[in-house]
């Protein structure tokens, strides 16, 4: 990995596990603290991202199949990371992303069946080789995580995905969780309050250790 001032932190999980709104907390709790930090969300955080987030998740595009769609998250990703995600890092900032690589492998991996060493080998280059120094992985099963999402609104063409899905899904988080010691699970079965807390510890512990 490149070396850099800032730290990138970075939050995985199955669908309905939480992540964006365990995010906004983390970077609320840490800029009242007077943490240098910015957030970002994948795929987005740009404009080319964010035209691209709306062919991969309109649910009208059912039809993109899972090489396609692989290669949107890169495309996206790829500008994300020159555009954003390097000047931020060189300017010292505690990075929050929602979602990074880990995502590809177990979405269009696990997931769809693609060709684990090749989406790392494109990653590599689109992410100009940085890896996270930190990653929250929000565990849930997949069908309690699809039924709170339901409870709030409309799925989207991901979250619309064949149960099936979801579980290889997931099971290729947990794999790349034993593979990879940044990857810290935390159970998000919990409320938001208790998951929070969790999170905060884990990442005080990180930062105690000069890891972020």
């Amino acid at each position: 990995m490149k070396k850099f001032n800032g730290k990138l932190l970075t939050l995985e999980g199955p669908e309905g596990s939480g992540k964006s709104t365990q995010l906004a907390l983390l970077y609320k709790y840490f800029k009242k603290k007077g943490r240098k930090i910015i957030s970002f969300r994948e795929p987005g955080s740009t404009e080319t991202g964010e035209r691209i987030r709306h062919i991969l998740l309109n649910d009208k595009n059912l039809k993109i199949n899972f090489l396609s769609e692989m290669l949107l998250y890169q495309a996206s990703r790829a500008q994300f990371v020159s555009q954003k995600l390097v000047p931020a890092l060189k300017k010292g900032y505690l990075v929050l992303l929602d979602r990074f690589t880990d995502a590809t492998i177990a979405y269009q991996g696990y997931g769809g069946g693609l060709d684990l060493k090749l989406i790392e080998k494109i990653s590599k280059v689109v992410t100009q080789e940085i890896d996270p120094d930190l990653t929250i992985l929000l565990d849930i099963e997949p069908r309690k995580g699809l039924t709170r999402i339901m409870k709030t609104n409309k799925k989207d063409r991901m979250e619309g995905k064949p149960l099936i899905f979801h579980n290889r899904t997931r099971k290729g988080y947990l794999l790349l969780a034993r593979k990879k010691k940044r990857i810290k699970i935390i159970d998000a079965n919990r409320s938001i309050s208790e998951t929070q807390a969790q999170i905060r510890k884990v990442v005080l512990n990180a930062i105690k250790r000069r890891i972020i």
